[in-house]
This record gives C-alpha cells, sequence and structure tokens, in this order.
C-alpha cells in the first residue's frame, strides 16, 4: 500500500502544481511606433523614457525613447565588435550586457556617459534588477544572481515549469518578488517566483504577433520586457517590429491560447 500511495501524492502534487500555473494574457493599452531595424536586445523603464538594448555587430546600441510616443532621443552605437544585449537600471546608471563579449557596459544616467563596466564568464542575454541583486539569463535555465557592485556572481536559480527545467530564457523584468521571462522564439512569458524558480504564472503574448509590423524574417521574435511601477503596466516589442505595446496581463478563463502556450512549453 505505501507505494501505492505514495505514487498518489505524487500525481496529486503534481495536479496541484499544474492547477497553481496561471493562465494569463496580454490587454494592450496603447499602441506606439518602433523603430523597424532596432533588434531589440533589452527594455527597461525609467523616469518617464525607455532605454533599449539593440543588438547584432556592427549595429548594436543604447537608445533613449520618449516613452509616451516610442521616439528616439538618443542613439549610442556600439563598437562593431560588441552585440549588445539585456539591460537594467541599477539606481543611477544602467547596466548593459553583451552577448559573448564577457563584458558589461555600465553607463551614468541621466547624461548616459560610459564608466568602467566588469566582466563575467559565458554568454549575456537578459538582465534585470530587483532592487537588491541584478538576474542574468544566459540562455539556459539557470538565472544568475550577481552583486550589483561588482557583477561577482552569487547563486544560480534553476527555473522550473511544472516542474521541468525551462530552457532559453532571455529578456527580463524584475518585479517584486518575481522575475518575468520570456522564452526565445516563443510568444510567451514567464512569471518565476525569485524564491524558488517556480513558474507560477505563463503570460500568452501571441496576439501582439499581427499587430506588430514586423519584418518578415525567422529572428523578428518577440523580446524586449519593461516594467513601470507607477501604473503596473508593461512594454513589450521585439527585434524588427515596428510597434511597441503599453500592455496590461490579465487573467483568461477556459481552454484557450495561453492553456496552450502552458501544454506547449511543459511539451519541450
Amino acid at each position: 500500500m505505501k507505494p501505492a500511495g505514495g505514487m498518489l501524492w505524487g500525481l496529486l502534487l503534481l495536479a496541484a502544481q499544474v492547477r497553481a500555473v496561471e493562465q494569463l494574457a496580454v490587454e494592450v493599452m496603447e499602441t506606439l511606433p518602433h523603430d523597424v531595424n532596432a533588434f531589440t536586445q533589452g527594455l527597461e523603464w525609467h523616469d518617464g523614457r525607455l532605454y533599449e538594448s539593440t543588438g547584432l555587430y556592427g549595429q548594436s546600441g543604447l537608445r533613449q525613447l520618449k516613452a509616451y510616443n516610442g521616439e528616439a532621443e538618443r542613439h549610442l552605437p556600439l563598437s562593431a565588435t560588441l552585440f549588445g544585449e539585456g539591460l537594467a537600471r541599477v539606481d543611477n546608471q544602467l547596466v548593459q550586457l553583451t552577448w559573448k563579449e564577457g563584458r558589461a557596459l555600465v553607463w551614468r544616467l541621466p547624461g548616459l556617459k560610459m564608466k568602467t563596466g566588469f566582466t563575467y564568464q559565458g554568454e549575456g542575454w537578459g538582465l534585470c534588477y530587483d532592487g537588491r541583486q541584478l538576474w542574468m539569463s544566459d540562455g539556459s535555465a539557470h538565472l544568475q544572481q550577481r552583486s550589483k557592485t561588482d557583477f561577482v556572481l552569487q547563486q544560480r536559480l534553476t527555473v522550473r515549469l511544472h516542474g521541468q527545467p525551462q530552457h532559453r530564457l532571455n529578456a527580463l523584468a524584475c518585479v517584486g518578488e518575481h522575475i518575468y521571462a520570456n522564452v526565445w522564439k516563443e510568444t510567451y512569458i514567464l512569471r518565476i517566483q525569485k524564491d524558488s524558480g517556480r513558474v507560477d504564472a505563463v503570460i500568452d503574448a501571441s496576439s501582439l504577433l499581427p499587430l506588430s509590423g514586423r519584418k518578415r524574417h525567422p529572428e523578428a521574435v518577440l523580446n524586449g520586457i519593461a516594467y513601470r511601477p507607477d501604473t503596473g503596466e508593461f512594454y513589450l516589442t521585439g527585434k524588427w517590429w515596428s510597434r511597441l505595446f503599453k500592455v496590461r496581463f490579465v487573467q483568461v478563463s477556459g481552454t484557450d491560447a495561453a492553456g496552450e502556450a502552458t501544454a506547449a512549453l511543459k511539451a519541450r
């Protein structure tokens, strides 16, 4: 009886975990123009502006955008040897990752003057700051917690959906006790519990694709998540998208695309 009882308990626990994953969707509050030539890798809201990190060798840079209309106020190109990636604000500076170069660039706010940055091992993908520590993704199922003062790696957190590691974590946004992460080349955003790594919500953003005005290219995918704390809204865009969206994440009911998104991610 003990093995049967243990199996039953395990099934009940798995069912509880499945039920605990919320199914959310995006509600578009406003649609803004976005430079279709921007290969967006990181997005950050601060003090009425959006800051955007763009990628590709020879095209990477840091952009300062007006949050109310998406217009670029400044564009600071990076060296052709650098591929821009994730972006996070830490106090009065921005930290910008690079893909394979192992360099984190640091920009002073508000003037956007570059100062001495940090180095790290491995690839840099997404980045966010929770008010205490930085969190970094590298395309795997792990998030790296790093010191804001010297970027030293402090711990790795494995992200799990229905108990299984969730790979290809990309752009990040830190919000309270959660980290939001999009999955590379998917139209879903995950809400991750920062203390455990468990995904407790899957947000279906597929409705944005036909509205995005994106280029006809397999790399023109969802990427870039910025949180606006004074309104609780998010800004979303993608690589080579001509639109930027101000959205809210809302609950959905019944069997729909969000539920299918969870099933698709679980199956991978």
